[in-house]
């Protein structure tokens, strides 16, 4: 059965605006990514098949040309084996879309819907220990509004987990300070979660709320103008207060410390306290418990108070020595 033309331009258009902002109301994040991803595919086709982006067709995205196109962002690109499969994701996504706009197209919809994502070694996840966290606590200096502003977003992000996206948008009003403080966020797939906050952490937060600002500023951390923190700030923060923090704990200089890494540490501080797992997936809003699974892994802790509990192998006890039976010594040695 031939296929009628159809345009892969309006498609994408439908895709972006429809599914992902209309419906699934994604992320600006998501969007972003997704967006990436046909950049470089759209030019990768041009590329192979000599036609403009905007003269493409549904039927020249095939299996083999997106295949074509993983393996080409991991030999020219030098991408990771992850961001590939990202970009396989978007893709994907994209195609289990058009299955119901374009169903004529299924066997060609499944053939691409088959790509596998490749497999990778997965790392343990990294993570700042006790003193560790101390250290960078007390790198911010204090004595300046920055400095307490820097204290009080570390302090907050090590104790709840939130992520990058969650920390930069928080407002003012999405702190309750009261009785059983809580920090309230949207996070992702535009789900809203409460965390409880420590009373150190409600504390800092408390005394860096009653600081004087411009009026009108809402952002729960601003820049010294009343701007929010961008995510590149607040990773630039990070690295100097680490930086700083190493001359007091020598361990930092060995690790690659994101505000990811403050988010896998909030995990683990939990996780060593007898916290279950699915608590502390709903903490940090995990979408499935098995995703939390990577904290165990990583946790040595547990590993060794399991090994405690084990009885340990015979085979490792040594026995009193006994001379060999004297008739069976004479036989052996005929």
């Amino acid at each position: 059965m031939k296929h009628a033309t159809v345009s892969l331009p309006a498609l994408i258009e439908r895709f972006f605006t429809q599914r992902l902002m209309n419906m699934r109301r994604v992320s600006p994040h998501t969007i972003a990514s997704y967006r990436d991803t046909f950049r470089l595919l759209l030019k990768f086709a041009e590329s192979q098949l000599r036609v403009a982006p905007s003269d493409l067709e549904l039927r020249h995205l095939d299996a083999p040309l997106i295949i074509a196109f993983l393996d080409d962002l991991e030999k020219h690109r030098s991408v990771s084996v992850r961001t590939r499969n990202l970009r396989l994701t978007a893709v994907r996504s994209f195609f289990r879309f058009i299955a119901f706009e374009e169903p004529t197209y299924s066997a060609h919809i499944q053939h691409v819907l088959a790509i596998p994502t490749k497999r990778h070694e997965r790392k343990l996840v990294q993570f700042l220990t006790r003193p560790e966290i101390e250290a960078l606590l007390e790198a911010p200096d204090r004595t300046t509004w920055i400095g307490r502003r820097d204290h009080a977003l570390l302090l907050l992000a090590v104790q709840t987990g939130l992520r990058l996206s969650e920390l930069r948008n928080l407002d003012r009003d999405a702190v309750a300070l009261g009785h059983g403080a809580y920090v309230r966020c949207l996070g992702k797939g535009r789900k809203e979660r409460c965390t409880p906050l420590t009373r150190d952490t409600a504390d800092a937060l408390r005394a860096f709320l009653d600081e004087p600002r411009p009026n009108g500023v809402q952002a729960l951390f601003p820049t010294i103008e009343g701007g929010r923190l961008s995510a590149d700030a607040i990773q630039y923060l990070l690295r100097k207060h680490i930086t700083t923090a190493q001359s007091q704990c020598p361990s930092l200089k060995h690790k690659r410390v994101s505000p990811h890494v403050l988010r896998h540490t909030a995990a683990m501080e939990l996780l060593h306290a007898g916290v279950d797992s699915s608590v502390i997936a709903l903490w940090l809003g995990h979408e499935s418990v098995e995703t939390t699974q990577v904290y165990i892994e990583a946790h040595l802790a547990l590993k060794e108070a399991a090994l405690a509990k084990v009885e340990p192998l015979k085979g490792n006890v040594r026995s009193r020595y006994r001379p060999p039976d004297q008739i069976l010594a004479f036989l052996n040695n005929l």
